[in-house]
């Protein structure tokens, strides 16, 4: 048994379906224990629901989390280390076990995709167990004459036949999340597009074996129609779905893949049935997690800064207000995202209140402190829309509310010693979509051009000649 195990930590051994549960479930248990022990000894809660709370900029920035939660989080990634080692070198064995490819242990470290891959590694049968002909089970073999019976023996209905299917399973999972459950997390982010591309191969080798290619083809076909689909019902806009596209487009060519191996095989007629209903049902429990069970998201920071040739009394007073910007020339802020009018300010002082008005609606910002002409900080009371989404009919989607939320500001004006200004601008937000670090790289760009808008308006007065 202890050499078995060597074998398979040195990844040269292989362990079937059994196996693979089996020691799955007991070094859980275990490492759960184990959290939990260390939770325990730097006084921090840890509970199951822990294992769904999806990776942040925390998860990759552990040196910038206060003291406590720094220390509890190296010794967390350093007690887990052996046991992603474990996880890896069991799912490597049972690839070889079920003669899949083995870069497939790749998606062992993708969020959401690596539930959906343990659970296909639980239910697919070891290569010995299958036949070395091909051969069809009832449910394949009816499958495929009420495949017949729909598309007949045209290719290009078989074709639209599987764009139609995985689009409108998709749209379902979209909607359920979106829509309903007013999530935008993971399982719509990762574990959508990457069933799409699953079940689109799927289904366009249900009436024989497809190649690589042909794959890759149906399952862009079907994001694409996908995309139209929730343009043209209004559900969502051009902006976010072309900010999606990059991730999107990526999960999507890596479920056409593995739906590609999967439709290249036979399967018996219990792996096809716990498969189908695992499918069917892990994305949707993943979405209703998120919802109910998801994290609060970290505030991020953005900073901006530029030069001006100007004192900083000169600047500041273009800081706590100043006249109406040109219309913007960006492309982006030109197909609908929010961006900087004015601002005006009623009273001087802590507790004045500052209007910064965006082309959606104004900033309602309390001013915190007033350090004049040095500092300027304040909360955000109220925002408008981060945006107007671009579409041919005025729709209003779920994550407009309280998704992309400022919390609070400020501007710092550091005199220099050639008597300029350095005028830096500091934005904290929080971000509910996720995955985090994707969207949140996308806010920064966006946040930090609404900065820079600004500060090259404030530059461009305050370097103005007196008259």
């Amino acid at each position: 048994m202890l050499q078995r195990l060597k074998q398979i930590l040195l990844l040269r051994g292989s362990v079937g379906r059994l196996g693979y549960l089996g020691t799955g479930l007991a070094f859980f248990c275990v490492k759960f224990l184990l959290d939990t022990t260390i939770a325990r000894l730097f006084n921090q809660d840890w509970q199951l629901v822990n294992y769904l709370i999806w990776p942040n900029s925390g998860s990759f920035f552990i040196n910038q989390l206060p003291q406590d939660k720094r220390d509890f989080a190296l010794v967390l990634l350093a007690a887990a280390v052996p046991f992603i080692w474990t996880g890896v070198a069991f799912t490597v064995a049972r690839l070889k076990n079920a003669g899949l490819p083995l870069w497939l242990v790749l998606l062992f470290f993708v969020p959401i995709v690596n539930l959906l891959l343990i659970l296909a590694l639980c239910a697919i049968p070891e290569k010995k167990e299958l036949p070395p002909l091909p051969f069809e089970t009832a449910i394949e073999a009816r499958t495929r004459r009420m495949h017949k019976k729909v598309a007949g023996e045209s290719e290009t209905a078989a074709f639209i036949l599987a764009v139609l299917g995985s689009a409108g399973i998709t749209g379902l999972l979209v909607w359920t999340s979106a829509g309903l459950l007013k999530s935008y997390g993971f399982g719509l982010f990762v574990g959508a597009p990457f069933g799409l591309g699953w079940t689109a191969a799927a289904l366009y080798g249900i009436p024989k074996k497809r190649s690589m290619a042909e794959c890759q083809l149906v399952a862009f076909a079907s994001m694409m129609f996908c995309g139209a689909a929730f343009l043209v019902f209004a559900f969502e806009g051009i902006i976010c779905l072309v900010m999606a596209l990059p991730i999107a487009s990526t999960l999507v060519s890596l479920g056409a893949i593995v739906g590609f191996v999967f439709q290249s095989r036979p399967w018996p007629k219990t792996s096809t049935s716990v498969l189908t209903l695992g499918l069917c049902a892990v994305l949707p429990a993943l979405m209703a997690a998120e919802s109910f069970l998801g994290p609060d998201p970290l505030m991020r920071e953005v900073k901006t800064s530029l030069i001006v040739d100007a004192a900083p009394e000169m600047v500041w007073k273009y800081v706590i207000a100043f006249p109406p910007l040109p219309e913007p020339t960006e492309l982006f802020f030109r197909t609908g995202i929010a961006y900087p009018k004015h601002a005006t300010i009623e009273g001087t002082g802590v507790g004045a209140i500052r209007h910064c008005v965006f082309s959606t609606g104004p900033f309602v910002e309390p001013i915190t402190v007033w350090d004049a002409p040095n500092k300027l900080a304040f909360s955000v009371e109220s925002q408008p829309e981060p945006m107007h989404e671009l579409s041919p009919y005025h729709i209003h989607p779920p994550h407009l509310d309280n998704f992309l939320v400022s919390k609070k500001g400020q501007f710092v004006l550091e005199r220099l010693p050639d008597g300029r200004t350095r005028l830096e601008g500091t934005t904290w937000y929080t971000n509910r979509m996720w995955p985090e670090a994707y969207w949140g790289f996308l806010a920064d760009r966006i946040i930090s051009s609404i900065h820079l808008r600004v500060l090259k308006h404030v530059q461009s007065l305050a370097e103005q000649p007196t008259p």
